[in-house]
């Protein structure tokens, strides 16, 4: 048993959703995890956010916009008079749900509810692609086995249960078509898991159907040595370990988000990426045990805020990091990077949507500054590698790049550096250029 799960690109047209139909139908067994059609999401988001501003002529306006488009995919992906009508009373019967919603009341709730409605769709056509053409699938819905508990976490033992309720269901089923993102929460409503979205599912349900694999198809050929959008003559890394994978994912490598590593690296599950527009592209394999290379990748994380804290009552002063790590627990933000001196401590974050009240309560154990419009710059291999001189030759490239912070020994797997954002495309390069023909 495989899974497999597309991305909004790959299912993007009627187009992209016959080519993946071609890719799936192999006769092997496998489970195959949908997003919704790209732009879809960002979509009934927009007409969410017309229902929270009461703005209803601006959201029947783009309800019936975003209806339309889907008629048009219909028309176009099915052919037989059967399935056209299918087809068309399917988008019907959602979006006369997602009008339900334009009234008064509008909750966080009900706004989850019309999000899940873009992986309902896609997959249900793609079903009904499927079986017009001739194929044996089945549809089964994530709302009846994928659940996260009161900590937004999945809960493993009850998604494992259900979901090998459902295949049991089904008999001697091979290809099984199913929804990612979207889930239930322990009062039962629907609800989606927010980090990680498709990717997370697919790897949660590799997890429990005990998968010999897991594959993520997008619309590049793996993990890349850099970013190709930044760096010239970038190639896709053949194989990488499960925690070398979680870095470069963390650390801005798009493609994968770092939550989708962990159900199977527990699992120990290998995970394959691999390229819609190109699938007999090997890809990139990640798992347990790959040989130990010091250098794999580089990668940037953009978007980053510097908090310094200083404190001349530090030096001594028993429980001063604890304090201000507990600042940052409680308005739910992660930090990054983390330095100290005996009368300082720096740190960064992604997330500053609680900047202000952050920066107010620190404001209470000494002087505060923050500064945005940096970039996290991240070296990541096996640091473990019994190899002499990786940091030095790290920093010798960096030579012409103003530092502000390093991270070094906190992960066997990376070097972390924060430079500001002007520098990001040089500082990419320029590590390109020297460490690579090093090591």
């Amino acid at each position: 048993m495989q899974v497999l799960k597309f991305g909004g690109t790959s299912v993007g047209s009627p187009e992209r959703i016959k080519e993946v139909a071609r890719l799936i139908d192999d006769g092997k067994p496998k489970i195959v995890v949908l997003s919704a059609m790209s732009g879809t999401t960002n979509a009934l988001v927009e007409i969410s956010n017309y229902l929270y501003k009461k703005n209803f002529d601006a959201a029947s306006e783009k309800i019936s916009a975003l209806e339309q488009k889907y008629f048009t995919v219909v028309d176009e992906l099915l052919s037989t008079e059967k399935y056209k009508a299918l087809g068309n009373d399917l988008i019907k019967g959602h979006f006369g749900y997602i009008r339900s919603f334009v009234r008064d009341m509008f909750t966080m709730y009900e706004e989850k509810e019309i999000l899940a409605q873009g992986e309902q769709i896609s997959t249900a056509l793609m079903n009904y692609y499927l079986q017009e053409s001739g194929r044996h699938s089945d549809l089964i819905s994530a709302l009846n086995f994928m659940r996260i508990d009161k900590n937004g976490e999945p809960d493993d033992y009850y998604i494992r249960e259900n979901i090998n309720r459902e295949l049991r269901q089904l008999g001697d089923y091979y290809l099984v078509i199913t929804q990612g993102f979207i889930c239930r929460n322990t009062m039962g409503k629907v609800d989606n898991l927010q980090r990680g979205g498709s990717d997370y599912s697919a790897s949660i349900i590799g997890a429990a159907v005990d998968a010999e694999e897991i594959q993520i198809w997008t619309d590049i050929d793996g993990m890349h040595t850099n970013d190709p959008r930044v760096v010239d003559h970038t190639h896709a890394i053949a194989e990488l370990s499960f925690d070398e994978a979680a870095e470069l994912a963390y650390f801005g490598a798009k493609i994968l988000h770092p939550t989708c590593v962990v159900p199977a690296k527990l699992a120990n599950i290998p995970v394959r990426i691999k390229n819609t527009l190109e699938p007999s592209a090997a890809g990139t394999i990640i798992k347990k045990d790959v040989p130990k290379v010091p250098i794999r990748a580089i990668a940037a994380k953009d978007g980053i805020t510097a908090i310094k804290i200083k404190s001349d009552r530090m030096l001594m002063a028993h429980g001063f990091l604890r304090k201000v790590f507990e600042i940052f627990e409680t308005y739910e933000t992660s930090i990054d990077m983390v330095t100290t001196s005996e009368v300082g401590v720096s740190v960064t974050i992604d997330n500053t949507k609680n900047l202000e009240p952050i920066l107010s309560e620190l404001r209470k154990y000494g002087t505060v500054e923050a500064e945005g419009d940096y970039v996290i710059v991240c070296v990541v291999g096996d640091l473990s590698a019994q190899v002499n001189g990786i940091a030095a030759v790290v920093l010798t490239a960096m030579k012409n790049i103003p530092i502000r912070m390093i991270s070094y020994g906190g992960s066997n797997y990376n070097i972390s550096m924060l430079v500001k954002s002007e520098y990001k495309k040089q500082a990419l390069q320029d590590l390109s250029k020297n460490i690579f023909k090093e090591f």
